[in-house]
């Protein structure tokens, strides 16, 4: 059985990038692809934009430093080195590493703890904007025209994230970008990059059985067609005003034919009232070939009356009074997408939204999936590398974490990640877990 550490991680990661391509015809290869991709790696990693730097100076002094240590660099690269070396490479090639860590997790039994409504795992799909700019552009670029002869280019991704409801670890798979495809004249747009990804990763992921989650862009016929017909189950947020014809056949039943399951909570401050509507084979849309769904609404009110939360989702599902609360409850963790994931990349010390550099061609993309890849990284090793959990747990927060890392590596060379591991844990006298 694959075991993970912070050191196996790494390994695997390095392998991966010895199948870079490289571009280059001269001579002038004092730099390897792979030094420059470990190297830009390391910032995202240590979230440290001065890693790079401390180690070269580190290097000077001590004639050794931790980027060849603990990441394998062996000869740094300048920024602007590494931005052009990279520039050409599609992040498609980092993709292998999303798929290694899943099948990994999945062996260990670890995503058992995953498995929610039908024994099945949510995937939870979102797209978000990472780079915006009415100047800097490259080829892959999605643009905006304006009224005002100004044009906005920008960068988008699908981000794939395994959820469950309570647990607030979300598992990245491999993303896809929101970007201009080959014989296409319209723009690139957030739904027809989820057909893609639908397409390219049934075949390895709805073997496990998944339900995709997703607001209510995604509940249209086609692309639900398209998770039926690839092995994939949906829970997607349905409105009323994108759903005119579900809604007005809703409306013309009579109360008898709706089914209505009410659940009182109290909160420990004020009592809450849950009262689910459902309703099973309605039409997703107008016409004969309309796809029929199964529906259900969850209002929750306070003893007064008050409304503090209404939504609605349409599922493949058959619902019952058994079931309900259960679906609703999968359909509400898609937002841990944009909380969990989303966010904690934007806010959390990853810095998403950064122009970290963009390039003519895929630099900006491969610079985002190096950014997905630390933060999945980080998120798999807190939950199985004992000493990585040990200290993450003993420490007052995640960025007090990240600022030692930072200090002990600018001063202090370790020999490998387990050294840095075992520091940290003598520094702070806790008890080193036992990893044999």
């Amino acid at each position: 059985m694959r075991e993970f550490t912070f050191d196996s991680v790494i390994e695997f990661f390095q392998k991966t990038l010895q199948d870079l391509p490289d571009s280059r015809t001269g001579k002038n290869t004092t730099y390897t692809i792979v030094d420059a991709a470990l190297a830009a790696f390391s910032i995202f990693f240590t979230q440290n934009p001065s890693f790079l730097a401390f180690q070269k100076l580190m290097q000077q002094n001590k004639g050794k430093n931790n980027a060849q240590s603990l990441f394998g660099v062996q000869n740094i690269p300048s920024d602007n080195q590494i931005r052009n070396l990279l520039d050409p490479i599609s992040p498609t090639y980092l993709f292998p590493i999303f798929s290694y860590i899943f099948h990994g997790l999945n062996d260990m039994g670890y995503l058992d703890s995953y498995r929610s409504y039908n024994g099945n795992l949510l995937l939870a799909l979102d797209g978000v904007q990472y780079f915006s700019s009415t100047s800097i552009h490259c080829e892959n670029c999605n643009k905006k025209e304006h009224r005002n002869g100004t044009t906005t280019y920008s960068h988008s991704v699908i981000t794939p994230v395994i959820v469950a409801p309570g647990n607030n670890n979300v598992i990245p798979l491999q993303p896809e970008f929101i970007t201009p495809q080959d014989g296409h004249k319209k723009q690139d747009c957030e739904n027809a990059a989820a057909k893609r990804w639908i397409r390219q990763y049934s075949q390895e992921y709805s073997q496990f059985g998944f339900t995709i989650l997703g607001d209510d862009l995604y509940c249209k016929q086609p692309l639900c067609e398209l998770m039926l017909d690839q092995n994939f189950d949906f829970i997607l947020v349905c409105k009323p005003d994108s759903h005119k014809t579900l809604y007005q056949w809703i409306e013309g039943l009579d109360s008898n034919d709706i089914n209505t399951h009410i659940v009182k909570r109290w909160t420990g401050k004020q009592q809450e009232i849950d009262t689910y509507r459902f309703v099973n084979n309605v039409p997703l849309k107008d016409g004969d070939d309309a796809l029929h769904v199964n529906w259900c609404e969850l209002t929750t009110t306070l003893a007064t009356g008050q409304i503090i939360y209404k939504n609605a989702f349409a599922t493949n599902f058959e619902i019952h009074k058994e079931s309900v609360e259960q679906i609703v409850t999968n359909g509400r963790a898609r937002w841990k997408v944009e909380n969990e994931n989303n966010n904690v990349l934007k806010n959390r010390g990853y810095h998403l939204e950064h122009n970290f550099g963009h390039g003519k061609k895929h630099l900006s993309s491969l610079l985002a999936t190096f950014n997905l890849l630390a933060f999945l990284f980080h998120t798999l090793l807190n939950n199985v590398d004992k000493k990585y959990k040990l200290l993450r747990d003993s420490l007052p927060a995640r960025k007090t974490f990240f600022d030692d890392i930072r200090a002990l590596t600018r001063y202090l060379y370790f020999d490998n990640w387990e050294a840095l591991l075992d520091f940290m844990i003598r520094g702070l006298e806790l008890e080193s877990p036992d990893t044999s």
